[in-house]
């Protein structure tokens, strides 16, 4: 969740210039203007809450509001003596930034002092990015911070969804409270035979930060790589290993593979719409193999529900 000063001071920096016409503003409504668009803004209209306006305005400094827990190491890149962090708890806040990682935002939650919001990971679903724009509040999101340690979560699904491991740790669980454990280990741990990764293949779906990294790792552990990006950067594909096969389509990708890693972002909307929103369907899943692991490290609403009970139903997949 590192996040650099750079990213919020410019959007910022406008305040400095403002603050003598500042008191104008306290409880008005926010209006759009220099647009030919239509469009009635009536936000936060009693305006800030200004009795302890004493308490939290320091000359100089500049109000960040925390949801979540935020890297310390990532504050760290905030001076003290320019900014101070709040967590969302402390009520008499009027904030000019909000930081945040899965909180959903809502705009109540918005004061009207914010000139900046900051989500401390890839997507930005859980923010009203629309309505902030009306009212013309930057959204930043932080692209690549987390790519490694979900890499590595990837990673161990694949381990996890091969050797049954948790089923084994269960099991043996079982056998150590009826006290069997010792005479069973052996001859039990047939029950859960799984199958290496060196060989197999693994479709990659979407090649930014996480997916390109995944599959530079996966080839490293002799995995055959499918992958399918049709928004692949130059800067992601120099990631890529040397042999990975690109395909035009995620059924294509997924065909053959024994494990499919999902990494796209979620986009509100059917994918006839533009969208993301269950693009893992019925079409896609009808490709998979009986026994192919699917792995979502993403966002759960890119899979539709209903398709993928069937197919796991109907076979030896797991997800």
């Amino acid at each position: 969740s590192l996040l650099s000063t750079t990213m919020l001071a410019p959007s910022l920096a406008i305040l400095r210039r403002s603050a003598a016409s500042s008191s104008s503003i306290i409880g008005a409504a926010r209006h759009l203007t220099g647009g030919a668009a239509n469009i009635s803004v009536d936000h936060y209209s009693s305006g800030w809450k200004i009795d302890d306006i004493a308490d939290f305005t320091k000359e100089g400094k500049f109000h960040i509001k925390t949801y979540n827990k935020i890297s310390e190491q990532g504050l760290k890149q905030f001076p003290e003596e320019k900014y101070e962090i709040k967590p969302s708890e402390w009520d008499a806040f009027n904030a000019h930034a909000i930081l945040l990682r899965s909180h959903k935002l809502q705009e109540s939650e918005v004061d009207v002092s914010v000139r900046a919001i900051a989500r401390c990971g890839a997507g930005t679903n859980n923010v009203p990015v629309v309505r902030m724009t009306e009212l013309g509040i930057p959204v930043f999101n932080t692209p690549g911070a987390n790519a490694n340690a979900v890499k590595e979560l990837i990673l161990c699904g694949m381990l996890l969804g091969s050797r049954r491991v948790v089923d084994g740790i269960n099991h043996m669980k079982e056998l150590g409270a009826a006290g069997q454990a010792r005479e069973r280990v052996e001859k039990d741990k047939a029950m859960f035979g799984g199958r290496e990764l060196n060989g197999k293949t693994l479709a990659v779906v979407g090649l930014g930060h996480i997916g390109a990294s995944t599959a530079r790792d996966a080839a490293a552990l002799g995995m055959d790589i499918v992958g399918y990006d049709p928004g692949l950067s130059i800067d992601s594909a120099l990631k890529l290993p040397r042999e990975i096969t690109l395909v035009d389509s995620i059924s294509s990708a997924v065909a053959n593979a024994d494990y499919i890693s999902l990494n796209i972002p979620y986009i509100k909307g059917s994918p006839k719409e533009g969208g993301t929103h269950g693009i893992i369907g019925n079409e896609v899943i009808s490709h998979l193999k009986s026994d192919a692991v699917i792995l979502n490290f993403a966002r759960g609403e890119l899979v539709d529900s209903d398709a993928m009970k069937s197919f796991l139903d109907s076979g030896d997949g797991r997800y």
